[in-house]
């Protein structure tokens, strides 16, 4: 009797098991809402072609993706992170602390940051220190560092609108703030001449000096919600918004972009790099779970097709800006082969 106990009782718990791990049966990706219009695109077709379970895709930022991603392996964990940068060398750590070993590094395409406002508002011809200068908590006046004393865009360079300063942009989490904040501020204060001998005696004394956004209302948090800051800018006069350039394509009827260093935001200028504030887009993916989360490695390989992430296909329909035909194919390649990324360097 205690034997048949026994073994109903192990027979229970094998259900059990069974029953959790059954529990997700679909891919799970998060983290960037630049990337996210894109992975949600690929979701769809790579169910209707499969028939498979539709994959579950978060939009939490690109920083809120890599510590969920990271924070372990198996069903609760995600098996995609969307990410707007490189994952960071710290997140990586983290991930490895974790037991998440082996991590696929794929590059789908191109985005650029635009700073777009309402089509009714005036046209901005920004440098790259006039935004550092305009949005910046503490910036350069006189020589010396103070709290931002800016109210209007024609107190910091001449040409621009005698318009207050009020920008809506991505929060702290978002892989487009960290984009932002590298190439857009960090990049206009090192061409002011003080903060760039800064920048090369101690680089890590300059960025955070110069990297906080101002907390006094000329910059506000918008959050991961790039739409909503597209509707923000439209009913709020003279205000800015900083998103992806994938979003100005969508509702190019209603806003419109400034140029930056006299460059305007175009596929073909942030291809080459013409565009000041333009930057890569990626996945990454645990190799640990293909074989184990039912569908991963088909999800990948519609993400990297021809007719999702080449050219003429249909994310770039969405707004994606296509990898070079010799990257989408080394690309493909990868997906196949799952070589796992280095450690990065920073």
């Amino acid at each position: 009797m205690n034997k048949l106990l026994g073994a109903t009782a192990a027979l229970a718990l094998l259900a059990a098991a069974d029953t959790a791990y059954a529990a997700r049966d679909y891919v799970w990706a998060a983290g960037s809402s630049t990337v996210f219009p894109f992975t949600t695109r690929v979701a769809e077709n790579y169910a209707k072609k499969t028939g498979n379970k539709s994959p579950k895709v978060e939009s939490l930022g690109t920083g809120g993706g890599f510590k969920m991603f990271c924070g372990g392996t198996g069903e609760k964990y995600p098996d995609i992170a969307n990410a707007s940068r490189p994952m960071k060398k710290s997140e990586f750590e983290a991930c490895q602390k974790a037991g998440v070993k082996d991590i696929i590094e794929l590059k789908i395409g191109f985005d650029g940051i635009v700073v777009a406002m309402d089509k009714k508002a005036p046209d901005y011809n920004f440098k790259l220190e006039h935004l550092y200068l305009g949005l910046a908590d503490q910036t350069l006046r006189g020589g010396q560092l103070v709290e931002n004393p800016y109210k209007s865009w024609n107190e910091i360079g001449p040409g621009l609108p005698n318009t207050r300063i009020l920008a809506y942009g991505p929060p702290p989490t978002s892989g487009t703030r960290d984009a932002w904040i590298e190439l857009g501020i960090e990049g206009g204060a090192a061409k002011l001449s003080t903060l760039a001998k800064l920048k090369a005696s101690d680089d890590k004394t300059f960025k955070a000096k110069v990297a906080p956004m101002r907390t006094d209302g000329g910059w506000v948090d918008a959050g991961e919600n790039d739409n909503a800051i597209i509707g923000t800018i439209q009913k709020t006069p003279n205000a800015i918004g900083v998103f992806g350039y994938s979003f100005l394509e969508q509702n190019a009827n209603n806003i419109k972009a400034a140029t930056i260093e006299g460059v305007e935001p175009s596929v073909q200028t942030i291809t080459s790099g013409a565009y000041p504030i333009s930057r890569s887009l990626f996945i990454y993916v645990k190799k640990s779970q293909i074989g184990v989360t039912p569908g991963l490695r088909e999800f990948v390989s519609e993400f990297v097709s021809d007719a999702a992430t080449g050219r003429g296909g249909y994310l770039q329909s969405r707004g994606l800006i296509p990898l070079p035909p010799v990257q989408h194919e080394a690309n493909k390649a990868k997906s196949k082969a799952l070589p796992a990324m280095p450690a990065p360097e920073s």
